[in-house]
């Protein structure tokens, strides 16, 4: 069994197979390839899709959809300045034509200072274009204005189409920018005008495939996919793909001065290096597969749409990649051939340099860099939990603007009222009830369904839909319009959503790290044979996350300026540097195990941080590269994504992986394998680090 595995392992390096292999990625590429495009048509863009399941305003919406056969969403226009009412009038008259059918638009609602005009245009959401129409809106409504007067279309369907204009570019924006910073690093990396193309040629396959197979899962298989996590799934494509490609050249790279035939260096690089990238893959993919327990729909549809993305990406990269490498020969290296019988690499390196300094005072080492992370993660006790949607953007968009205004002149909850569904023959009794809790500014009677059996009320909150004060509102809302008995009243809208979604959030972290923790703790006892080992780098990574989380909070608080972090953050936040941080600490000690079990613990590790430094270096600055394209995006949440997972995954290059690791695993000496077969074939004196005073510079 284990030889056929070997054999198909292998088989992308082959004489004969590699040309299956490739023939076989062009046959797929081209027979599937038109389904790539076609992503976009199973992305849900409802309100539902970013909401937790179950929750209270998750009913609300798909009770909604009972009350009406054409769906009306309001576009809200407000005015200000000397002479807005006759602007206002002159507006309202072009924007009849916009309203849903069989529906009017009220006269402009002067505000109770007389400073402010309010025009609510009831838009339908059946027809397509109603981002089309906002914008028309727009134009009409900033053309012909007087001085001094403004004029700005917000509301929900205001808010929508900032949304898509920002969703509209995000999949070409992340693309375009991670496809020209990835092959910028590869040309730094390889110095080579020719190899840097191979990585991704095969990440190309990658995308591919990934982009076919999470279009047909959730179009048979109903896997939820969503605008957010559907730009966020070529980044980890390409960032992860890179690593395994970086990894994989840099053994075959080094197989090449062994073997004078190219197909058994790669045999010989896909059998070593194989395992790590397997086990990183299914760290990763597993990880993120464990976000199917979060409760939140747009946290499930980021870790299982990623989890494709990685599947994807480590199948073309140990198949495809192969192949491609072994066809092309050894020039593929040129100016920097590797030539058979020369020396893989220089006997004094900076990482062995790096190697021997902490082998001379290991404890110091650990005790240092763990100092410096524990510092860093004081920084993430005073972290600013929640953004308010005015905070969502980096550049404030008109819908945000339009909401100031409306909150400097109105009830703050006039543009965007909540929501009550009740039973019809109760909801005299509910609105009674509603009308009396505090922070309700006024409640309105709404539509029925077409057989009258339920009844939408519209209740007008004092504050800012997203502030807290309505949030807690919209508790004492909840649990005033839930004592009517047989009113099955349910309390839904935009800041019932978003106090859903903050406290799912909560509940997701208490749910989903531990399983997260539990799967990368048990990849690496079964890569790593052993206890110890594992435990301790499971916590390297979990101190590195809160190092990562403090520093970034640093950065978004004092150079960024964000008024908090969003609540999805330390999940996602968490699962991706977790499963990503690991990756390094598994190349490191994958071939730092290969190497004890043939020199002895002490020169194991030290060979084993020469022989993997400079690529894990590599793979590490291309990835937080990766991440840090969404710094350039509008999205405060995308951003923050970006920067958190950019700042950790450098941690744990330069600091974690460099020092912390190595100089845990020389302190423990042979204890690091327990209770595996090396720490009961070590133990002898010259395998064992000595005390610091007596310690000589290990042979690299």
């Amino acid at each position: 069994m284990n030889a056929l595995l070997t054999r198909v392992a292998t088989a992308p390096g082959g004489r004969r197979t590699k040309w299956l292999v490739l023939a076989a990625w062009l046959l797929l590429a081209v027979a599937l390839g038109p389904l790539a495009g076609r992503l976009g048509e199973v992305e849900d863009t409802s309100a539902n899709a970013f909401l937790p399941r179950g929750a209270e305003s998750a009913r609300v919406n798909t009770e909604l959809e009972r009350f009406r056969t054409d769906t009306v969403m309001p576009a809200v226009v407000v005015y200000t300045g000397d002479g807005a009412r006759t602007k206002a009038e002159a507006d309202r008259a072009a924007f009849a034509g916009f309203a849903a059918d069989g529906e009017r638009i009220p006269p402009p609602l002067p505000s109770d200072d007389g400073e402010a005009l309010m025009t609510v245009v009831p838009l339908s959401t059946e027809e397509d274009g109603l981002t089309d129409t906002v914008d028309e809106m727009r134009r009409i409504a900033g053309e012909g204005a007087p001085p001094g007067v403004r004029a700005e279309v917000g509301g929900p369907a205001g808010s929508l189409t900032d949304q898509v204009a920002v969703f509209d570019t995000l999949d070409s924006t992340l693309m375009i920018a991670t496809g020209l910073v990835v092959a910028v690093l590869l040309l730094l990396t390889y110095r080579s005008p020719v190899l840097w193309l191979f990585p991704l040629l095969a990440v190309g396959f990658a995308a591919v495939l990934t982009q076919v197979g999470t279009y047909l899962l959730a179009r048979y298989a109903q896997l939820p996919v969503d605008p957010q996590s559907a730009g966020i799934l070529m980044v980890l494509v390409f960032g992860v793909g890179t690593d395994y490609a970086l990894l994989l050249i840099a053994r075959y790279r080094e197989e090449l001065h062994l073997h004078e035939d190219r197909h058994a260096a790669m045999a010989v690089a896909l059998r070593r290096s194989g395992p790590a990238v397997l086990a990183s893959a299914g760290t990763i993919a597993v990880g993120l597969a464990c976000l199917a327990l979060a409760d939140v729909n747009s946290s499930r549809s980021m870790g299982l749409v990623g989890a494709v993305g990685v599947v994807c990406g480590f199948l073309a990269m140990v198949t495809v990649l192969p192949a491609l490498l072994v066809i092309a020969g050894r020039w593929v290296f040129w100016p920097f051939v590797p030539r058979y019988g020369t020396q893989a690499r220089k006997a004094r390196t900076v990482w062995s340099r790096v190697g021997a300094a902490v082998a001379r005072h290991p404890r110091w080492s650990w005790l240092m860099s763990a100092a410096v992370t524990c510092v860093l993660a004081l920084s993430a006790t005073g972290i600013g939990m929640g953004l308010q949607h005015s905070e969502m953007f980096q550049d404030k968009p008109e819908s945000v603007v339009a909401q100031e205004r409306i909150s400097a002149h109105y009830p703050s909850g006039s543009s965007d009222p909540a929501v009550i569904v009740v039973k019809t023959d109760r909801s005299a009794e509910v609105r009674a009830v509603a009308s009396e809790v505090p922070g309700v500014a006024r409640v309105e009677d709404g539509d029925r369904t077409p057989g009258g059996e339920l009844a939408a009320l519209s209740v007008v909150l004092e504050d800012a839909p997203d502030s807290g004060a309505a949030k807690d509102t919209v508790d004492r809302l909840r649990a005033s319009v839930h004592s009517v008995d047989g009113a099955g009243a349910l309390v839904g809208g935009t800041t019932a959503q978003t106090l859903d979604t903050q406290r799912a959030a909560a509940r997701d972290l208490r749910t989903v790290i531990p399983a997260v923790l539990a799967v990368v703790l048990l990849v690496l006892v079964w890569l790593l044979r052993s206890l110890v080992g594992p435990l301790l780098l499971l916590g390297t990574v979990v101190l590195s996350y809160f190092a990562a989380l403090g520093a970034s909070n640093i950065l978004f608080e004092h150079v960024l300026g964000h008024a908090g972090v969003d609540w999805s953050l330390p999940l996602m936040g968490f699962v991706f540097l977790v499963a990503l941080g690991i990756d390094y600490n598994i190349f490191l000690m994958h071939r730092v195990r290969e190497e004890t079990g043939r020199l002895g613990h002490l020169r194991g590790v030290l060979e084993g941080l020469s022989s993997t430094g400079g690529v894990i270096t590599s793979a590490g600055v291309v990835l937080a590269a990766t991440f840090a394209v969404f710094a350039a995006l509008p999205l405060v949440t995308m951003v923050q994504m970006g920067v958190l997972v950019g700042i950790g995954v450098l941690l744990d290059t330069f600091l974690v992986r460099t020092v912390l690791v190595p100089a845990l695993a020389l302190d423990l000496g042979h204890w690091f394998w327990w209770p595996g077969r090396l720490f009961r074939g070590l133990g002898r004196p010259d395998d064992l680090p000595r005390a610091s005073g007596e310690r000589e510079h290990a042979p690299v």
